[in-house]
């Protein structure tokens, strides 16, 4: 089964939402008779919503039942065969891809993969099957919109796995533990960072946590988060600048201080960097 992250792992999608991008490769409905079979394993991350009929699932010796109104979640690592149980079955499915910087893969260090019963995600989903009936229709800005509702449709499957109220039954052939042991053995590192946002922190001393040299945890924190650990502790930094920014109790100075920088100026500068205006003007 692999190993399962810490399930505050998934802080790293509020930390990092700026970095996250979705793309919808396609979404369509299909409808089969009772004599369809299907096995496959897909290039990307594939969701279909059942609307109609019975549908089994098999990866290698495993069975898995879905029924109208489940979801079912596959991974690129998924080999599945899909056949009808029912006198025919009808879907809604979307191809899409999920990445975080440049990590293209980023929901396979999450046991998510599996079916997923509607009661879990029942208003994303009704959310989601009305937008989808504007797209096919294409109503303007369908399109912009079925994106959107995606992606709160993952958010929530993600948000009950983070509650333990959900957790994908598919197995993973070939199961690669070298991308969750990546996260895992960066947890230690995350709550580094967290503890001392306030101070400067040294990549150098950071790579010593992790046990290992300053270049080599640089590639490896790149692979496993898809951006530099610099990157990461920039992005943190500006986050919570902006929370404390539309707090309206600090003065530029103190805020420079409660992130670690040595004075406004080098704050204002990094801050200006990111949101393209002075922190004096960011809240009017």
């Amino acid at each position: 089964m692999g190993v399962v992250l810490p399930m505050d792992s998934l802080d790293i999608f509020n930390e990092l939402s700026e970095l996250i991008k979705l793309q919808i490769n396609s979404c369509s409905e299909v409808a089969h008779p009772n004599s369809w079979i299907e096995r496959r394993q897909h290039k990307d991350y594939d969701l279909w919503c059942i609307q109609e009929g019975r549908i089994e699932i098999r990866i290698q010796e495993e069975v898995y039942l879905a029924s109208e109104g489940d979801l079912i979640l596959f991974t690129p690592k998924v080999a599945y065969t899909a056949t009808t149980l029912s006198t025919s079955c009808k879907f809604i499915f979307t191809h899409f891809d999920l990445s975080l910087g440049n990590h293209l893969r980023i929901l396979d260090n999450f046991q998510l993969s599996g079916i997923i019963d509607s009661t879990l995600v029942e208003e994303e989903i009704l959310l989601f099957l009305d937008t989808y009936d504007q797209y096919k229709r294409s109503a303007p800005m369908s399109g912009i919109r079925l994106k959107g509702c995606l992606t709160i449709l993952i958010a929530k499957i993600m948000e009950q796995y983070g509650s333990k109220q959900y957790r994908g039954e598919f197995v993973h052939y070939p199961t690669n533990q070298k991308l969750t042991m990546d996260l895992v053995k960066l947890q230690p590192v995350f709550d580094f960072i967290h503890e001392h946002l306030h101070q400067t922190i040294r990549v150098e001393e950071i790579a010593a946590i992790a046990g290992m040299s300053e270049k080599y945890f640089i590639s490896y924190f790149k692979q496993a988060l898809g951006l530099t650990p610099g990157r990461y502790i920039y992005q943190l930094k500006m986050n919570r600048a902006r929370e404390l920014l539309y707090l309206k109790r600090y003065s530029i100075q103190q805020i420079a201080s409660m992130l670690g920088y040595p004075d406004p100026y080098s704050f204002s500068k990094a801050f200006k960097k990111y949101y393209k205006v002075p922190p004096s003007k960011f809240v009017w």
